[in-house]
């Protein structure tokens, strides 16, 4: 089986004691690459030095609607610096999140800088790796004028049906994670088994996210197997083909070499 995890965050501190270890076990798994995201200016750097230590790491750099803040040309330049390196794919994490941010100022800041990475983005001619969390509207609305020459995938999908298909007429590309493997996953098996397969990409939003049967623990690249396996069962495919797809879906998008 050989597989892309297309969404991790293994520059932390949460592996300093064991990454050599953690990537070692990754490949064991059949995973082939992984695409670490930064998610301020801070993880983006960690993320741009592991990708030119580890053969079998890539990056995106970006900054998280979390993480947001009132972005300069200064902080364009230097994410833009970071991508003159063949080993940084993408800008991201990059988009919205209002479930935390009640505040409409703060939100405000998030659009901004949302927009902002959307414009850079094109200028270098990336893709974008997109986080939505209670904002459909607002998401949407934006993909559909700011982002519109914009290509990508909304990480960890968490929208309906009707909106994956519309996301779909658009272009985008969509990332499943550990948590369609939970008992209360109401509407994603139905999802999935509707999405083409030239659309997927397969993630673990490590270290979050863990797929049963390690929901608890640390999550890791290795455990991107234990999703894609439970898809493929949910699409009534062969897991093996459905790995294949996903990772030719991450390589199509990302411009991803054949790993080693």
């Amino acid at each position: 089986m050989e597989l892309i995890d297309t969404h991790a965050h293994i520059d932390g501190e949460e592996y300093a004691e064991d990454r050599k270890e953690m990537l070692a076990r990754a490949k064991a798994a059949g995973v082939v690459q992984i695409i670490d995201f930064g998610d301020s200016m801070e993880s983006s750097e960690r993320a741009f030095a592991l990708a030119e230590a580890e053969e079998m790491v890539f990056a995106g750099v970006g900054v998280h609607p979390e993480e947001a803040f009132p972005m300069t040309d200064a902080d364009d330049e230097r994410l833009a610096d970071w991508t003159k390196s063949k080993k940084v794919v993408a800008i991201g994490e990059i988009g919205l999140d209002y479930y935390w941010e009640k505040d409409q100022e703060k939100r405000e800041v998030q659009r901004k800088a949302f927009i902002r990475q959307l414009s850079l983005a094109r200028a270098l001619d990336l893709p974008v790796c997109i986080h939505d969390r209670e904002a459909h509207g607002d998401m949407m609305s934006l993909l559909k004028t700011e982002g519109r020459k914009n290509r990508g995938v909304i990480h960890c999908f968490s929208g309906s049906l009707e909106m994956a298909v519309e996301l779909l007429k658009l272009g985008w590309y969509l990332g499943i994670d550990g948590p369609i493997t939970y008992k209360n996953a109401a509407k994603a098996p139905e999802i999935i088994r509707r999405l083409p397969a030239d659309r997927i990409l397969v993630e673990t939003d490590s270290p979050y996210l863990s797929p049963q049967p390690y929901r608890g623990k640390r999550n890791e690249p290795a455990y991107v197997r234990a999703t894609a396996e439970f898809a493929a069962m949910l699409r009534g495919e062969d897991a093996e083909a459905f790995a294949l797809q996903t990772t030719k879906n991450a390589r199509e998008l990302y411009g991803i070499p054949e790993g080693v």
